[in-house]
């Protein structure tokens, strides 16, 4: 399989910079794969997990939203904040998911619809890694 050069960068540092077989990417318009070869695209990240896939090996990392690009050059994300599953604190997400319930209170009209939105992208973020087995 061809591979292709792919860095994921978030404010705080390089997360990953490498060949690779596949990336899977949580988009705003639906989840989408890029291979060797993809044509050019610019699309918007939803928060989610992203998988890199280099051979048989699988990295799950989780996204917070960003901006995928992929050119000749190869696939760069700018992340908002990205996490490996290994540093991922399950009882501070938890707890993220809680406070998040209890400001939809405070919000009303356009901005409840966004709140609602990033929510059920949390939760899904949960409710995935509570089934695949990475516990």
């Amino acid at each position: 399989m061809a591979t292709f050069h792919f860095n994921l960068v978030s404010p705080e540092k390089l997360v990953f910079s490498g060949e690779v077989d596949q990336v899977d990417i949580p988009g705003t318009e639906g989840d989408f794969g890029v291979l060797a070869g993809h044509a050019p695209i610019i699309a918007g990240i939803r928060p989610g997990i992203l998988t890199v896939i280099t051979g048989s090996a699988r990295e799950k990392i989780i996204i917070h939203g960003g901006i995928a690009e992929f050119s000749e050059k190869g696939l760069t994300v700018l992340a908002e904040v990205a996490h490996s599953l290994d540093e991922l604190d399950r009882g501070q997400l938890s707890e993220t998911i809680s406070q998040m319930e209890e400001r939809l209170k405070e919000q009303a009209g356009s901005e409840l619809d966004l709140a609602l939105e990033r929510l059920d992208h949390f939760k899904s973020i949960e409710q995935e890694l509570g089934t695949t087995g990475m516990h």
